[in-house]
């Protein structure tokens, strides 16, 4: 119920506003269990999607998201609730990640729509990084549910870093053919296995999005932009330090 609302609510002036192109639809399964696995360009892929789509689909969230205390604590618990989204707690990288698989295994066996992010995080600079295998092969093969590999495009540019307010454009969705991976049935912890199956994700979403693809996780390249950034200012300093400017 509050999903629909909230779909409404956000879902058709989104559609309204920036009015998204889809294309592959049809390769959406009108009932039954389904993994959606996109490349990670922007905070607003989880609404996109789900606005065109007339199914539900389930994301998961930061549990902050819904423990911040407060009024506005509580009315992000509800937003966050209402769009499909579900908690997990990321303070720890091993149980994070058994709570994620977790979430998505319950969520397929309702029968329902579970969205995932291979990547782990948002793309730090529109190029499209190795899958972490983890997450989106566990459960797939824990489930046999199909995987259903989604190319954001462009949703990147709506609202870059520092911007406030969004860009009116149309950003794109392209949703391809299902894969099957029931050949690796009962090989859930097998790592070869696992790091086989997310790199065949990746490949079909790296087609769907056009997207340059980096062979590291996004994590590590974020690490390094800090890093580099860092670098820069301390030479900076340096250099002014040098000339007494």
């Amino acid at each position: 119920m509050l999903y629909g609302t909230m779909k409404v609510a956000i879902g058709g002036p989104l559609k309204v506003a920036f009015r998204p192109w889809v294309e592959g639809l049809e390769n959406i399964p009108p009932v039954g269990a389904a993994i959606l696995a996109s490349n990670h360009l922007s905070f607003s892929d989880s609404f996109f999607l789900p606005a065109v789509l007339d199914r539900k689909v389930t994301f998961i969230a930061k549990a902050e998201y819904f423990t911040t205390p407060g009024v506005k604590g509580r009315l992000t618990a509800a937003f966050f609730k209402g769009v499909g989204q579900l908690p997990v707690d990321r303070s720890g990288a091993r149980g994070a990640g058994e709570a994620a698989i977790k979430s998505g295994i319950e969520v397929l066996e309702r029968g329902e729509l579970f969205g995932i992010y291979p990547e782990g995080t948002r793309s730090p600079d529109g190029r499209l990084y190795r899958g972490k295998p983890g997450g989106l092969a566990r459960v797939a093969l824990a489930t046999g549910a199909p995987v259903i590999p989604v190319a954001m495009i462009d949703t990147e540019k709506i609202q870059p870093p520092g911007q406030v307010m969004p860009k009116l454009m149309r950003p794109g969705i392209r949703i391809g053919k299902p894969l099957d991976f029931s050949r690796y049935a009962g090989m859930e912890h097998d790592r070869f296995v696992l790091r086989a199956v997310t790199d065949e994700v990746m490949y079909e979403i790296m087609k769907l999005s056009g997207q340059e693809y980096v062979d590291i996780y996004a994590t590590a390249a974020k690490r390094q932009i800090a890093e580099a950034a860092k670098a820069a200012k301390e030479a900076e300093k340096a250099e002014k330090k040098q000339t007494g400017s």
